[in-house]
């Protein structure tokens, strides 16, 4: 392994390293503690079975020798004595008790020896339980020296003199307990720490192989992230639905692919800002140059031009200090559009009456040009929602375009129609046309159909007119075919009363 892929996720590693020893200890703690209860339950289980029968050996065997109670009906101390001795000569861990039919207890030699005090009373319902059972099954009952604690026992009923009863032996009494204990204890030892340093060990093999297996698809996302970044723009994860985390390796490929094509956009728009520098430069350089020329030839020769020469110098100034002045707004105008700078403030206003204003602007220009310039529209006044400003600079723009490249005695249209509740707006012309080829790229920056009319215009009227109908969620559409005009077409919302 690399250096490089030691690093690739190094916090990760750890955290899964620290998360997978913890469930080690938690799982290896569990599991002692499961079989330490479940054994402790086992033995006593076999102690019970095994023992099962105490009690009822010693009636059958102490009981017809001797009476378990005296002459005045008190209980025989000096059998229960002998009783205990023979008891604990088997097994120290045992204690006898006499009880009477009710649960009560009568007599113990145990009892004579505590110092706490014992309870008095043994339930019953764990006794009738084990006697039904005939001791086959695993059955707790009252501790009298540990008064809230149950332990395992042997019981067996009695009918002497008169009397009735149960003889009630715990099997597993104090004394038994602490050695119980102690063996548990030392035997649980051995066994937490064979078991703990087995555990480990094996763990440590599937920790391994685990957190490689686990981190295998990750690396591999890494290992491509890292080609991506150190420049390799082709890098992507193969086969990402067979990940274990499908949904970031595709959305890893889905970044990559958006980054590769934004960059794409940017090359691209840096070479179309390049051409438009270039273009536009050229078309400043042109009227300037024009300007410095028939500036300097009013300098040099004030006295002997004559005064109409003087006025169609001065005017052909002025007139390309306009195509300046033009360009330089068309230029500020859309790059605020490009930039997102311009917000459309949308109001209800007459499309009709700013047609009016239009025609009436461009009439003189048009006559100029001998171009019939007309206005269709029904007798209706047409109402739409939008940005009035903007609607008026896209449609000066398309009339100006129009007239630019209609031939003398041609003719422009601005229609005005309403299809549902949209307003059409058609703007026509008999110009020359525009090539099938060059449609789909006339509304990008700096486009000129026709280079030889370049003269005529400055390749940024219909990119702003297509900027403000995106403002608008609108669209402009081109109908057009070489020699026989042009046709641009787009809705605004007509305005509800």
């Amino acid at each position: 392994m690399s250096k490089t892929e030691k690093t690739l996720t190094p916090r990760l590693v750890k955290k899964l390293w620290v998360a997978f020893i913890l469930i080690i200890i938690l799982m290896g703690a569990s599991y002692i503690f499961i079989t330490g209860y479940l054994t402790n339950k086992h033995n006593q289980a076999i102690t019970q079975r095994v023992n099962a029968k105490v009690a009822e050996h010693v009636i059958q065997e102490k009981f017809q020798s001797a009476s378990p109670f005296l002459q005045d009906g008190s209980v025989n101390k000096e059998l229960f004595g002998d009783l205990m001795h023979d008891m604990m000569a088997v097994n120290r861990g045992i204690e006898v008790y006499l009880l009477n039919k009710t649960g009560d207890i009568q007599y113990s030699v145990v009892l004579e020896h505590n110092e706490n005090e014992p309870t008095k009373t043994v339930s019953l319902a764990p006794i009738q339980t084990f006697l039904k059972t005939n001791g086959t099954e695993f059955v707790i009952g009252d501790d009298p020296l540990n008064p809230g604690e149950q332990k395992i026992f042997s019981a067996a009923p009695f009918s002497v003199d008169g009397q009735e009863g149960f003889i009630y032996i715990i099997l597993a009494g104090k004394e038994f307990e602490l050695i119980s204990n102690n063996l548990l204890g030392q035997y649980f030892t051995k066994l937490g720490i064979g078991a703990t340093l087995l555990t480990m060990f094996f763990a440590a093999i599937i920790g391994l192989l685990s957190i490689w297996f686990l981190t295998k698809n990750l690396r591999l996302i890494t290992r491509t992230v890292r080609k991506f970044q150190e420049g390799d723009l082709e890098a992507r994860i193969e086969n990402p639905e067979r990940s274990d985390i499908e949904v970031f390796a595709h959305s890893f490929n889905d970044m990559a692919d958006t980054i590769v094509s934004n960059m794409d956009k940017m090359k691209s728009v840096d070479t179309l800002r390049r051409e438009l520098i270039a273009n536009v430069s050229h078309d400043l350089r042109t009227p300037l140059a024009i300007l410095k020329g028939y500036v300097e030839t009013l300098q040099i020769k004030r006295d002997s031009l004559t005064e109409k020469e003087k006025d169609e110098y001065l005017q052909i100034t002025h007139d390309n200090i306009d195509k300046l002045s033009n360009l330089i707004n068309q230029l500020f105008d859309y790059s605020k559009l490009e930039a997102e700078q311009v917000t459309p403030i949308k109001e209800p206003f007459s499309i009709t009456e700013l047609s009016h204003d239009l025609i009436a602007k461009f009439k003189v220009l048009a006559k100029q040009k001998q171009i019939d310039l007309q206005l269709d529209n029904p007798e209706e006044n047409c109402m739409v929602f939008a940005d009035v400003s903007l609607v008026e600079r896209a449609l000066q723009n398309l009339i100006e375009n129009a007239i630019k490249y209609t031939q003398p005695n041609g003719k422009v249209t601005l229609s005005l129609h309403k299809k549902g509740k949209n307003i059409e707006i058609d703007i026509t012309d008999t110009g020359t046309g525009i090539p099938t080829n060059e449609q789909p790229f006339i509304f990008d920056r700096y486009k000129q159909v026709d280079k030889s009319a370049k003269k005529q215009g400055y390749g940024l009227g219909l990119a702003i007119v297509k900027r403000i109908m995106d403002l608008h969620d609108t669209t402009i559409t081109v109908l057009s075919k070489p020699k026989e005009g042009s046709s641009f077409i787009f809705n605004l919302p007509a305005y509800q009363i």
